[in-house]
């Protein structure tokens, strides 16, 4: 365990009573009850409720007031459709806090983040092969594992052509479930479309250079985009923002919206694991693995 934890610290390093749920996994009253039951964790989710909102903090270099944004994440990550500041929320967080050898507060701390971050970093099989190796960038596929979007699955923000295959499939897969079971999915065909897909190292080597802008965290100098297994979908955008904007008040109204819960909620479905800076930003681990049932 000791190891494992000393990864995922690694691996961050590198990259309110009633909060709506990310994924209720019930809904209505008795939903409610359940999230408000433990009154010993009162203080706990009192204190959650209110940095839930005002907490100042760096997670990413740049001053970030709250930590909604990253709610959804956190509640798939505990399993539990609770609102942040609720006391089910707490005893949630405590035991995960408890697994991971912190103090079993059930209080939200950059500490407790960073935990969280690595996993979701250990995750992504490009960092940990970048992690784990010898740190070389991955050369790009061959061409002949590339496969052509079509236009209805290109943002006209910013047009990709390619992505690998198999992670094509996997793209095509999950979209066509998104718009089955969510009607505003279906009502939008924007959302969800593609506006970077297989970037050419060169081409995204020269676009550094012009741009002074691969500073790790706004982009990166070796971009996962090289081996055709991420994505960059169109999950909404602020007014007069980009569609990829890092600015905190456009990632938090991103993480807001129902595509980007669903994505959370049920991409892994499909294989695909997010970049939790980027709401975005998924990439394609590999089919996912079989549910046994005993």
């Amino acid at each position: 365990m000791f190891l494992r934890l000393t990864l995922i610290m690694l691996l961050a390093a590198t990259g309110l009573a009633s909060v709506t749920p990310a994924h209720a996994r019930d809904t209505g009253s008795d939903a409610a009850s359940r999230c408000e039951a433990t009154t010993a964790w009162n203080d706990p989710a009192a204190a959650n409720a209110i940095s839930h909102y005002s907490l100042e903090w760096a997670p990413f270099g740049q001053t970030e007031w709250g930590w909604e944004t990253y709610l959804p994440l956190i509640q798939q990550e505990l399993a539990t459709g609770c609102g942040a500041g609720t006391p089910a929320f707490a005893v949630a967080l405590a035991g995960f806090q408890s697994r991971y050898s912190l103090p079993a507060t059930g209080l939200f701390d950059p500490a407790t983040f960073q935990v969280f971050k690595g996993l979701w970093q250990e995750r992504r099989p490009f960092i940990m092969a970048r992690f784990t190796g010898d740190s070389a960038c991955p050369e790009p596929p061959p061409l002949n594992q590339l496969g052509y979007l079509v236009t209805e699955e290109e943002h006209a923000d910013r047009l990709t052509r390619l992505l690998r295959r198999d992670t094509l499939a996997a793209y095509r897969a999950m979209v066509a479930a998104a718009r089955a079971e969510v009607p505003d999915m279906a009502d939008d065909p924007e959302l969800l479309q593609i506006f970077s897909g297989f970037r050419d190292p060169e081409a995204d080597a020269a676009r550094c250079a012009v741009e002074k802008n691969c500073d790790g965290v706004r982009r990166a100098t070796c971009s996962p985009h090289r081996t055709g297994t991420a994505v960059d979908l169109y999950v909404g955008q602020l007014t007069d923002l980009g569609v990829d904007s890092t600015l905190p008040a456009s990632r938090l109204h991103m993480t807001r919206g129902a595509t980007y819960r669903w994505l959370v909620r049920n991409a892994g479905r499909f294989g695909f694991v997010p970049y939790v800076y980027e709401p975005w930003h998924w990439e394609w681990a590999g089919p996912p693995a079989p549910v046994v049932h005993p």
